[in-house]
Formats: structure tokens, sequence, C-alpha cells
């Protein structure tokens, strides 16, 4: 879309406006109308960009500025006196069209149901962080992180990369600046959790009391920094409290712990924790990178796109196999995948880390395939089979042929298909619920080995049906 409001600038202005008069001496005097629509279009092609990258919504300032300034610009051009002339008239209505066009571009993109999905998750978050990290500590004790605090941020974080944008570099640009917040606030309070430093006793060495406080200096940065980056802090800054660390590491440093291994050891982990903390503090400006929001080109998504392209031809060949009774077993080569996009870079993505889990999807879910055709054609039912045991088999078997389908389903959820497919899984895993195993361990092992694979291949097709993009 941005890339199209671009392209009417240029078709609106890309050549001179006929409306002027040829003087004697061969130079062109222009009308002083066209004079103005002229100034018209560079005051556009100024404020195009900013709006095609604007990503905030109507109550911001930035939004209000915009909006002021293109409003003008209309009643400018709308006020250009054209004296009855066509190509002046022309020139005129062009010209409001393209301020219009940008007007109803920033609007659209400030109140688009992604933009306000977007705010919404953000909010969420910030009322999450407020209570579990945020007034603890203002009320003078300290947060305990707990594994549902670390879960909830985990689902959030989710469910922002799940946004659907269109492509649209303002929906992008809006999630990408919320999920770098929210993963950042992750990282720091999971290296809550993970923090192995415990204080020396103030008895080994005389630096040890002034570690121990710059430890509770550094206890009370990490809950500030949560709150910068949730834009709960409206006193402190990023700059400011960056400077307040690096003191610290300036202090840290000066401080004599020489011939004592023990204090060196502890005063670096202090160090470690600080620099750890200090990573995140860049972030005023993150989101306005096109590079960083748009993984069109990026290099791990290229890789990942690669090891699913491969993925497919191998599927392929395996469900052509399986039709004619043969079993083609590819399973080192998948196995190899799966390394491989074990060492993908996410750069600590989001987006790239989903897409990259996703595609693991993909290829365990052909190997799982694989590993339960292989193990029914290998079956050799003992003539003493308890009947439940055998009727958990049959249930296996009539999710393998499910699971065929669903690998090479490509549809989506409002699809008569699709229902289907759900209906037949739903029916297979009441099929096992109804499965008594009669105290046999064998059958119960496999009853609830048979419902996590039903489970799963119902999460795979899923999977397959929600939109999702990065």
């Amino acid at each position: 879309m941005c890339a199209k409001v671009f392209g009417a600038l240029k078709s609106l202005f890309g050549k001179p406006f006929d409306g002027g008069k040829r003087m004697d001496n061969g130079s062109q005097q222009q009308h002083p109308a066209m004079n103005r629509l002229y100034e018209v279009q560079r005051e556009v092609q100024s404020l195009g960009p900013q709006v095609c990258t604007f990503s905030g919504l109507k109550n911001e300032r930035e939004y209000r500025r915009l909006e002021r300034e293109l409003t003008q610009l209309l009643l400018e051009v709308d006020q250009v006196d054209t004296e009855g002339r066509a190509d002046l008239q022309g020139a005129r209505k062009r010209a409001a069209q393209e301020v219009e066009g940008l007007l109803r571009y920033l609007e659209e993109n400030a109140t688009h149901p992604s933009r306000l999905a977007i705010e919404e998750l953000s909010r969420e978050a910030q009322r999450l962080v407020e209570q579990g990290v945020v007034e603890p500590q203002q009320a003078g004790g300290t947060a305990e992180i707990s594994d549902e605090l670390v879960d909830a941020v985990q689902e959030l974080i989710l469910r922002l990369t799940q946004v659907k944008t269109g492509g649209r570099v303002p929906l992008r640009k809006a999630r990408y600046r919320a999920l770098t917040r929210l993963c950042a606030v992750q990282d720091v309070i999971e290296g809550r959790t993970r923090q192995q430093t415990l204080p020396l006793s103030e008895d080994t060495h005389v630096a040890v009391q002034r570690i121990n406080q710059v430890m509770v200096q550094v206890s009370g940065a990490r809950s500030q920094l949560v709150a910068l980056l949730m834009g709960l802090s409206g006193r402190d800054s990023c700059a400011h409290l960056s400077r307040v660390l690096t003191e610290l590491l300036v202090e840290l440093d000066a401080l004599d712990v020489s011939g004592n291994a023990a204090v060196r050891n502890y005063r670096k982990q202090v160090v470690e924790e600080i620099n750890s903390l200090l990573k995140h503090l860049d972030l005023e400006g993150e989101g306005d990178d096109t590079r960083r929001y748009d993984l069109g080109q990026n290099d791990s998504i290229r890789q990942i796109e690669a090891v699913r392209g491969r993925v497919g031809q191998l599927q392929g060949e395996v469900l052509r196999h399986c039709g004619v009774g043969d079993l083609f077993r590819p399973k080192p080569e998948l196995q190899s995948l799966l390394t491989h996009l074990d060492q993908v870079d996410t750069a600590r993505n989001p987006c790239i880390r989903e897409a990259r889990r996703r595609a693991v999807l993909e290829v365990q879910a052909v190997i799982t395939f694989l590993d339960l055709r292989e193990a029914l054609i290998c079956r050799q039912p003992s003539p003493n089979e308890p009947s439940q045991h055998r009727a958990v088999w049959i249930v296996l078997g009539s999710l393998s042929d499910l699971q065929a389908q669903v690998l090479c389903f490509n549809g989506k959820q409002a699809d008569k298909s699709y229902r289907l497919l759900e209906e037949l899984l739903t029916k297979q895993l009441l099929a096992l619920d109804a499965v008594d195993p009669q105290g046999d361990e064998m059958t119960k092992v496999a009853r609830k080995q048979a419902v996590k694979f039903a489970q799963n291949i119902l999460s795979f097709l899923d999977m397959k049906t929600d939109e999702w993009e990065y």
C-alpha cells in the first residue's frame, strides 16, 4: 500500500503541469496557481514517507501533527484559484486526491484491527508486568518471578507473532516494536530466575561490602528497566539508567580485589549481570530499520524456507509410496534437516523463532507419520492379545490414514474438508476414550500415546490453517 501511495505521487507530479505562458525570450512563466500546486507537491513528497512509516495510534502527538499538516495542505489546495481553466482544475483535483489518499492511509493504519490488537496485547503485557514486577519493587520488596509470569509473557509473545499485518509497513513496525520490548522483558525476568550470583560474606574481603551494595542497586535497576521497556516509568529514561549502570561498572572496575580469586569471580558475575541489562537499553529507535522488521529477505528466513521446501518434496515422496503400499524411509535426511533448523540463527527475533518452530513441527509430523506407518507394518499381534489393546491399534491405523490427509491438506478452516478432518479426528479421540484398559498396563500406555498422537495431528491441522505470517 505504501508503494502504491508513492506510485500515485509519481503519477501526479512526475511531469510538469502545462499551466504556463510562453514569454518573448522563449522561457516559460508559470501561472501563480500552478506555482502553489508545485509547492504542495514538495510538501506532500516530504510528508509521504512519514505517513507511510507512521506506526502509532490516533491519540499520539505524531499522528495529530501529520493529520494537521495534511489537512492544512488540503485546505490550501482547495483555495487555489483556477480561474475556470480546465488544466488548473485538473491539477488541483489530482493534488487534492493525493493529499486525501495520504490522510486515509494514515487513519487506516492507526485504526486497523491488527494495530488495535497489537495495542491491546501491549496493554495486557503492561498490566501483567506491573502487577508481577513493578508494584512489588515500588512497595519496597523484591519481585518473585514465578513460572506463571514467565509463561504468561511467553504466551503474549506468541499471540503478538500471530497478529496479521497484511504486509503493511506501519503494522509490521508496530508489531516488531511491541515484540522487541516484550522479548527484552522476557530475557530480563528469565535472567533473574536463572540468577546464580549469591552475595559473599563481608568478612571475606574489604571490597565485598561495596559489591553487595552494587548487587542491591542492580536488582532495583532490573525492575526499573522492565518498567521502562513496558512504558510504565514516566520519570526515568533509558539514557539515565544506562548512565547509572555504566557508573556502577566503572566503580566495580576500580575496586582492588587482587589476590582473592573468589572475590574477583564474584565481581565478574556482577559485571556480567550489569552488561546483560545494558544491552536492552538501546531500544529507543528499535523498529525504525526496515531490514529488521521486513523479514522477506532475511537470511535465516531463507534458510527456513529452503528446509520447508525440501520437507515438502520428501513428504510428497512418502505419501506417493504409501499410496502403492510401499514405505519410503527418508528419516536420516529429515533428522539432518532438524539439525539444520536447530542451527539457524534467530537473532532473538520472535517471528524468526516462530517460523523455525513451525518448520520443525512440519519435519516432526513427517517423521511421526513414518514411525507409525512402520509400526503398523511390522506389528504382529499375538493370539492372546487383549481386545482392548487391539482396539487401540485399530484407532492408530485410522489416525495414520487421517494424518496422511492432514499432511497434504492446504486449505482454510472455513473449508468443508477441514471440518470433515476435524470431525473424524475428534471421533478417533472419542473411540480411544471409550477403550477400557481393564487394568492392562500395556493398553494404558498405548491408549495414552494414541491420544497424544491424535491431539498432535489436530494441533498440526490448526497450525496449517491459521494463516500465520512472519
